[in-house]
């Protein structure tokens, strides 16, 4: 069962889900090791998004362009992806750092409207149950 959740700004969330993104920088650790469902925070973060996409060759990766941005679901759930380790360095262009959740395994969901939170949070029995509905769906 997922019922814990991390937020996330659109594109980066997308990116996570969708483009490879592997590694979720952070300002803190953590030691939670699990599933865990991306939540696009309602904020939109652009310039800084295809700023650091282009500085690090990341171009070609990305499935979305300064047209189709806006289009991206925020306020919502968008898919689960598992945490696998906290490392303070990693070779991976998506390293920023100073600590970075080393994440496995996306799926991609139905956006699922959702109020979001700081740090790792429990998500609402009613979007348990729809993570839950959809994966069954994806035979996951």
């Amino acid at each position: 069962m997922i019922n814990r959740a991390i937020t996330v700004r659109q594109p980066w969330a997308n990116a996570i889900i969708n483009d490879g993104k592997m590694v979720e920088n952070r300002s803190w650790p953590t030691k939670y090791r699990g599933p865990v469902a991306i939540h696009a925070g309602r904020a939109l973060e652009d310039a800084a998004f295809f700023e650091f996409a282009r500085s690090r060759g990341l171009d070609n990766a990305i499935s979305i362009d300064q047209k189709t941005i806006h289009a991206l679901p925020r306020g919502a759930v968008v898919g689960v992806v598992d945490i696998v380790d906290c490392v303070t360095s990693d070779p991976s262009p998506w390293f920023e750092g100073p600590f970075g959740f080393i994440l496995k395994n996306p799926r991609a969901l139905r956006p699922i409207p959702c109020r979001g939170a700081m740090q790792i949070f429990d998500l609402p029995p009613e979007v348990v149950e729809e993570i839950e509905n959809q994966l069954k769906e994806l035979n996951v």
